[in-house]
């Protein structure tokens, strides 16, 4: 029978020092931690009554969900699957922000833990793995998903920490080539400095307050302009589709390839679908995506 302490090296999460470490004055409104949930999205999503600022954590997430309804599952205690819920004061219309911003939070939180760290537009969290091939895909470590119900947002995170190599799904793959994920990894088999869970969700939760807050600010300060609040620049610094040529599986069916360009003022990606891998190629119209299964065809 499993329990809270069946396996010493993975230990429950400590809700009484994370609440003393991460409420009030550090910025989050309440949080909770359970033992096991479906999807701690879901679970904020249906409570009519939380107040901006709520985060929810789970030991083990049975029914976690990535983008397009993916499942996301992990050996219990092994990952983080934390979500936070949000009233935002920014206009809805720049809500398309908050996944990047999410995922910025994520790279700050792993970038003190000496793992290698760049985001691929628009959800995935990557990392280079030890020792590997400078020619290697990096390893997805960490996922985003943000759902919206009308004046409320759920940011949801799922980060793998301790999953040992046989303890992964195999990566995904489609009929045409590569699948639209990167190969799954950890923070353990990434290299990384701690696998503490209370550490990492800590981090994190004080990387996503900062990024949240500087938003807001900036965005009231600039006039909802994310180029001038900064925000933009520090989304590509981080992004590793940028530059690089791409093939992105839209949801209307289609595929699109070309050289990812930019990231525009919605945060939509910017692609050149010239086939080429040149931005000096002349194949057709840049083409803002809101929505896409992006596979990395090669480095930036």
């Amino acid at each position: 029978m499993d329990t809270a302490w069946t396996d010493l090296a993975r230990p429950p999460l400590r809700a009484t020092p994370l609440r003393r470490a991460l409420l009030g004055e550090a910025g989050w409104a309440a949080l909770d931690v359970v033992a096991t949930t479906g999807s701690t999205n879901a679970d904020l999503l249906a409570r009519a009554d939380a107040v901006d600022g709520t985060v929810l954590v789970a030991d083990h997430q049975s029914g976690g969900r990535g983008r397009l309804g993916r499942r996301w599952e992990a050996p219990a205690r092994s990952s983080l699957a934390v979500s936070v819920l949000l009233r935002p004061a920014v206009p809805r219309e720049r809500w398309s922000w908050l996944p990047l911003l999410t995922g910025l939070a994520v790279a700050d939180a792993l970038d003190g833990l000496g793992v290698d760290v760049a985001l691929k537009w628009p959800n995935d969290v990557l990392v280079r793995l030890v020792d590997a091939p400078a020619a290697s895909p990096d390893g997805k470590v960490a996922g985003i998903l943000v759902e919206a119900r009308e004046d409320v947002v759920v940011l949801g995170a799922g980060v793998n920490v301790s999953q040992r190599a046989g303890e992964l799904p195999p990566a995904a793959a489609s009929a045409d080539g590569p699948g639209p994920s990167a190969p799954p990894t950890s923070l353990a088999l990434a290299g990384a400095t701690s696998t503490d869970r209370d550490t990492v969700l800590r981090r994190y939760l004080r990387a996503l307050r900062e990024r949240l807050d500087a938003f807001a600010a900036a965005f009231a300060a600039a006039g909802g302009d994310p180029e001038a609040a900064g925000t933009a620049a520090a989304y590509r610094a981080v992004c590793s589709t940028l530059g690089a040529q791409v093939r992105a599986h839209l949801p209307d069916g289609r595929v699109l390839e070309g050289l990812a360009e930019d990231v525009d003022a919605s945060g939509r990606l910017v692609l050149r679908p010239d086939g080429s891998g040149s931005s000096a190629g002349g194949g057709g119209p840049r083409t803002s995506l809101s929505a896409a299964d992006v596979v990395h065809l090669r480095r930036a």
